[in-house]
């Protein structure tokens, strides 16, 4: 998967979401519509997830125009990314609608900068011996094996920690990279998707939310049938066997697994919007409250290395007030001495502020009566 902008993808987009129109239909006929009538003059069409473009990285919808990728990186006053990427990973079997589902999130959204983090651009390059092989339809696509996990996290972890990085361009006519790659970086939300999105235990500890889209299998099996005749120039025959040797297998040994790690499962995939819009308010909301904290940190620091105001007396840290400070924070303690304690804090504070009110000492006589 290569982390490229929408607009670099719409092309593959647009594919993507007929093939997905299925997933709320049910029945043998809506299968057979989706079966492509197969012509013979088919030639073989490049397959890339990135694609070279001049013109700004959008997606325009009805109501928004969203910038999904080239965000600046914004750096804090010591050099260091002000904030970490919100990162969703997107799991599912081969044509599950992963893609329809993550271009529905970007759309409901409404964040300004989003990445799109492919897994199909971390295949590993075949030599010629599985050049061969995958020519014939023998070599598994669809194994852990067949990606390159060790570059995919570190581009990964780079990537939501707001640094530039370099995405391979993976062609599926040569089995293999091209030589330019694509510069991404800057996001406030990267979107990882791909097969074996969970299946390795550094790319989850680097995702925050995980979704798995759930798809039945005959309806991904028509999908990826339409997709490989029309957009990659195979042949029925071909396509079924890779499917009942390497794709089925795998899906059942190392895809559907790790739907038990999910914390949204997504079933019908992008014709779900009540899951969506679920997945859309729960990002808002994380979103929200790491600014929040971000904003609170960045509130604690900013007299650090500074001196202290005039105007601001620190109360003395006897054994009394640190001892009421234990208590007060203590998660054990009641809720009666959490009164009491916190009362006789602000008592010590109220009479600490009551002595910088103005005052003078007056002159009195002894042994006079006043009125």
């Amino acid at each position: 998967m290569s982390a490229v902008s929408v607009e670099e993808r719409l092309a593959k987009m647009d594919n993507e979401e007929k093939t997905s129109c299925v997933s709320n239909s049910g029945g043998e006929g809506s299968l057979d519509r989706l079966l492509p009538s197969v012509s013979t003059g088919l030639s073989p069409r490049k397959r890339t997830t990135s694609q070279c473009k001049s013109e700004p990285p959008l997606l325009r919808t009805s109501k928004r125009t969203i910038y999904t990728a080239g965000r600046p990186p914004w750096y804090n006053e010591h050099g260091t990314q002000s904030k970490e990427a919100f990162v969703i990973g997107l799991c599912g079997g081969s044509a599950s609608g992963k893609t329809t589902v993550a271009r529905k999130i970007i759309e409901a959204l409404d964040v300004p900068w989003v990445v799109l983090l492919s897994m199909d651009s971390f295949y590993k390059v075949l030599s010629q011996d599985q050049q061969i092989r995958a020519a014939s339809n023998d070599y598994n696509f669809d194994h852990p094996d067949a990606f390159d996990f060790d570059l995919l996290t570190h581009t990964l972890r780079k990537l939501k920690q707001g640094k530039s990085v370099k995405i391979p361009v993976y062609d599926f006519t040569t089995h293999g990279r091209q030589k330019e790659w694509k510069t991404v970086y800057g996001a406030s939300v990267i979107i990882f998707e791909g097969i074996m999105s969970f299946a390795d235990k550094e790319l989850l500890q680097l995702l925050d939310m995980k979704i798995f889209v759930d798809t039945d299998s005959d309806i991904r099996l028509v999908r990826r049938l339409r997709r490989d005749i029309s957009e990659r120039g195979r042949d029925i025959e071909g396509v079924i066997k890779q499917y009942n040797k390497f794709v089925k297998p795998a899906f059942e040994q190392y895809i559907e697994p790790t739907m038990r790690l999910a914390d949204i499962v997504v079933p019908r995939g992008g014709g779900n919007m009540v899951a969506i819009d679920l997945i859309v308010q729960h990002v808002h909301s994380q979103l929200e409250e790491r600014k929040l904290r971000w904003d609170m940190a960045a509130l604690a620091s900013a007299h650090q290395a500074q001196p202290l105001p005039q105007t601001l007396s620190v109360l003395e840290s006897t054994p009394q007030v640190r001892g009421m400070h234990t208590i007060i924070r203590n998660k054990e303690t009641s809720r009666d001495e959490f009164i009491f304690y916190s009362k006789r804090l602000m008592r010590l504070l109220i009479e600490r502020a009551l002595s910088f009110l103005p005052s003078q000492v007056p002159n009195t006589k002894i042994h006079c009566e006043f009125i």
